[in-house]
């Protein structure tokens, strides 16, 4: 039935065609709005007597997104957690046992700081002893000496007194040293998060002794990262990172990328540096997402609205009040975004919503 009708459409045009034209373009133009006007109504009233003039029923509802220029990227995303640049297990210098402690959990404490001390009973005496040497080898030097400035007594007797002298003052510097290490301190400021040390508790190296002092204001991501993308993640690159627990999201770089890949693993570690805030605490679980791939001016559609054929992707677009299938070639996805590298432009309006039994031609309702 659609035949005659658009035959008759082609004669009515090709008579009218047929008449003479107008002088200029302007009055042509203006001549084929008229005849199209006139061809649309005669093509209505033809439909109406035949029972073909489209309805509201005819025509689908749909939903449509302008495409425009927009930052794409994608990412990496690894599970890592809070961890603090200073964090440390504080460990004595030599054996002994605990006399004292100076510090309680949640104070604040200062790099070199003593914690606790050990018993240094028997160190403090040779002190005192080796003092008192000194004292009477200094003053056997000085007088000694006296005598040598004016030319009176031996050489030999000076150089024994200043040799005494000497050999005393670098015995008690080794000996005071020895009892510093008797001192248990802080090798960084922070806060003693943990103090499970006692009075009457033995002590060696290497051995920890309950105490922990965290600096909380110097936090870090740490997280590991598959040898598959060893090529794509690097130091400096964009992060996002989630903190669920807070929850918060921030911007941020990779401070630290490992170049070697664990043999057990199979994967390298990373780092990123976190702002100082009350509200992270070391331990927290992190999600990073690491930018791997970027594009600052990319067209990119709904994932879902992307449609697949045994050869080709493709799309519809809304174009004067009906559907046009156009095929398209997808990039990378995030965030269910597929970035289209080849078929669309700006501005183009691709549907998004009731495009499902779409057919190329049909009518649609914005």
């Amino acid at each position: 039935m659609k035949a005659p009708l658009y035959t008759l459409a082609i004669t009515i045009f090709l008579a009218s065609c047929g008449s003479e034209k107008p002088k200029d373009k302007k009055a042509e133009l203006e001549q084929l709005k008229k005849e199209r006007t006139t061809l649309n109504g005669k093509i209505d009233k033809l439909e109406d007597e035949l029972g073909q003039k489209k309805t509201a029923a005819d025509f689908k509802d749909v939903v449509v997104t302008e495409l425009a220029e927009v930052h794409f990227r994608n990412y990496v995303e690894v599970q890592g957690r809070v961890d603090a640049e200073d964090n440390v297990e504080i460990m004595p210098e030599s054996p002994g046992t605990v006399t004292a402690i100076f510090v309680k959990v949640g104070q604040n404490v200062n790099k070199g700081q003593v914690l606790a001390q050990l018993d240094d009973k028997v160190l403090r005496q040779s002190v005192a002893q080796l003092q008192t040497q000194l004292d009477l080898a200094t003053t056997v030097f000085n007088r000694q000496k006296n005598l040598w400035d004016q030319k009176i007594g031996t050489e030999v007797q000076y150089l024994t007194a200043k040799s005494q002298k000497e050999g005393l003052e670098r015995q008690l510097a080794g000996l005071k040293s020895q009892a510093a290490q008797n001192k248990i301190k802080s090798p960084v400021s922070g806060t003693v998060d943990a103090m499970d040390l006692k009075l009457g508790a033995s002590v060696a190296p290497g051995s920890p002794t309950g105490i922990r002092v965290v600096n909380a204001s110097r936090l870090k991501v740490k997280a590991l990262v598959s040898e598959n993308y060893g090529g794509k993640v690097n130091q400096g690159d964009e992060v996002q990172v989630s903190l669920p627990d807070v929850p918060e999201t921030l911007p941020a770089h990779i401070s630290f990328a490992a170049k070697v890949i664990d043999p057990v693993s199979r994967g390298f570690n990373v780092e990123v540096k976190l702002p100082s805030s009350k509200k992270y605490r070391p331990n927290m679980v992190a999600i990073l997402k690491i930018v791997d791939y970027k594009n600052d001016k990319a067209l990119v559609v709904p994932v879902n609205s992307v449609q697949k054929s045994e050869t080709s992707e493709y799309v519809f677009t809304a174009v004067n009040g009906k559907a046009k299938k156009i095929e398209i070639k997808t990039g990378k996805v995030s965030d269910g975004k597929a970035e289209v590298l080849s078929g669309l432009n700006a501005g183009d309006k691709v549907i998004i919503t009731g495009f499902q039994d779409l057919n190329d031609g049909d009518g649609v309702k914005l």
